[in-house]
């Protein structure tokens, strides 16, 4: 069992049930949950529903394929890490695999050493990209969901979590309002003297100006 993804959720999304439940058993003994879904239609409702850390995929499936998914994903979020598995090994599809910046292509057929090469490699992304550093005593760590003043970690409400790691995930960029609303709120409506209250009781707990607000447009995090 590889404890370092045991804080993180993982969606996996294959049309062939015999597939999909062997890997699911195998990833099931590494992450917190790991979440089912049969085509790309179905993943993008559970995306948006369950929020998952990391998205494993078949390409070729009915409805809405692998590829296809992901391009839809990626047009909301830049960051999550997207692998890829398939029977096919054209050109083309590695190309578009590429474009997407997904982190691994998998060749079928899949088989518990494939799988733990691939979580291998996703760790080692995730160990690059998982310290993001407010200033030399606070840091946020996005692999294991928590925020920390001079290493002693702060408790935060799970909105503000939430917040926070949206921020952290995306502090290259502005994260727009309608993007917490979805991340946070899901589908109830979201105020903003909500988001002004939870921003604000934020602030206190990072104990600085970190989270800047872009008018009429969102937030971001300065570091």
């Amino acid at each position: 069992m590889n404890n370092a993804f045991s804080n993180l959720t993982l969606l996996y999304v294959e049309d062939d049930d015999i597939i999909r439940q062997n890997a699911v058993e195998y990833l099931c003994e590494s992450f917190k949950e790991v979440y089912q879904a049969v085509d790309g239609k179905e993943a993008l409702e559970h995306y948006e529903a369950l929020k998952p850390d990391i998205i494993m995929s078949d390409i070729e499936m009915p409805r809405l394929s692998g590829l296809e998914m992901a391009r839809k994903i990626r047009k909301k979020d830049k960051t999550i890490p997207i692998i890829i598995t398939t029977a096919f090994t054209d050109t083309e599809y590695m190309l578009q695999a590429v474009e997407l910046q997904l982190i691994k292509y998998i060749v079928k057929p899949i088989n518990s050493k494939k799988l733990s090469n691939a979580l291998n490699l996703l760790m080692e992304h995730l160990n690059i990209n998982n310290i993001v550093t407010l200033d030399k005593e606070k840091c946020y760590d996005t692999l294991n969901k928590c925020f920390m003043i001079n290493n002693d970690i702060v408790t935060l409400t799970k909105k503000e979590l939430q917040l926070l790691d949206l921020l952290a995930k995306n502090h290259h960029r502005v994260v727009t309002y309608e993007e917490i609303e979805s991340h946070i709120w899901y589908d109830d409506y979201m105020s903003m003297d909500a988001l002004r209250s939870l921003v604000r009781t934020l602030r206190k707990k990072l104990q600085g100006e970190y989270l800047e607000n872009v008018s009429g447009f969102g937030y971001r995090l300065n570091v």
